[in-house]
């Protein structure tokens, strides 16, 4: 937006070019800035300032990562710290009891006293209740490695979209949670994926699994009320709020999201 200077604008100008000094007096009838000349200096006419003032342009936001850190469990166990070296008493079973490979989504690193890698702390976001979880885990108890991509869903739009950076990959129609089973916002990652051949009435051709739980259900289905991404039929429904809190698309874009969407493949649902 432009917008014309004020006189105090004006003042700041002046007194900036070091033109004057001491008391100024600024006609509000123009832009000409009047005050003293000092004693033998030559007259000099007094600068007009005209036209308007234009705000720099903001700077652009950051680029997105073109790589993300996972943490792969590599026992049965893996045990929680609610801080580096301070148990919490809370440990994840590997596999889960749906038979998933535990994963996590490392947000950072907490180097240990010495310089053996596997004595480091590592923050990470968990798939478990409530959402956005956060915990510490030994870096001994878990692999790591990268992913390349992340997925935006945005909910008010109805769409989904996968990206490399800053770059879209795949963009599609999508139908999420209805008024009294809205889907989560919020920021996850992919801990599971489940291809379905021949594909699930329901469910489609497979299952994207996210570290996201219904707000307002505990349980669904026999499971624990956890959303994911899924392929669907019904794909007159696209477009609208009609699921229990999961994110549906067609067929064809769900197995692209699971060739594109590693586990460990950040999630960030928004409104």
């Amino acid at each position: 937006m432009r917008r014309a200077l004020s006189p105090a604008g004006l003042v700041a100008v002046v007194a900036s070019l070091g033109v004057l000094v001491g008391a100024l007096v600024v006609s509000s009838r123009s832009t000409e800035v009047v005050g003293p000349r000092l004693a033998g200096a030559a007259a000099v006419a007094p600068p007009l300032v005209t036209g308007d003032w234009t705000p720099p342009t903001a700077p652009a936001p950051p680029a997105r990562p073109t790589s993300f850190t996972v943490a792969d469990a590599t026992g049965p166990t893996v045990p929680l710290y609610s801080a580096p070296g301070q148990a919490s008493g809370e440990a994840m079973d590997n596999p889960t009891w749906e038979g998933l490979d535990v994963v996590f989504r490392v947000l950072g690193r907490d180097p240990g006293a010495d310089d053996d890698p596997a004595d480091d702390f590592l923050r990470v976001k968990v798939s478990q209740r409530p959402n956005g979880k956060e915990a510490w885990v030994r870096a001994a108890d878990v692999s790591l490695r990268t992913v390349p991509n992340w997925i935006r869903v945005e909910i008010g739009a109805k769409r989904l979209t996968v990206l490399h950076g800053d770059t879209p990959l795949l963009s599609t129609t999508v139908a999420t949670g209805k008024g009294a089973t809205p889907t989560p916002t919020g920021s996850y990652f992919v801990d599971g994926l489940v291809a379905l051949d021949p594909p699930h009435r329901a469910y489609g051709a497979g299952q994207v699994s996210v570290s996201a739980f219904s707000e307002t259900l505990e349980s669904f289905g026999g499971g624990i009320g956890q959303i994911a991404l899924h392929g669907t039929f019904a794909t007159g429904l696209l477009g609208q709020e009609t699921s229990n809190g999961c994110v549906r698309l067609d067929n064809a874009s769900i197995t692209a999201v699971m060739d594109l969407a590693p586990t460990g493949t950040p999630v960030e649902i928004v409104a």
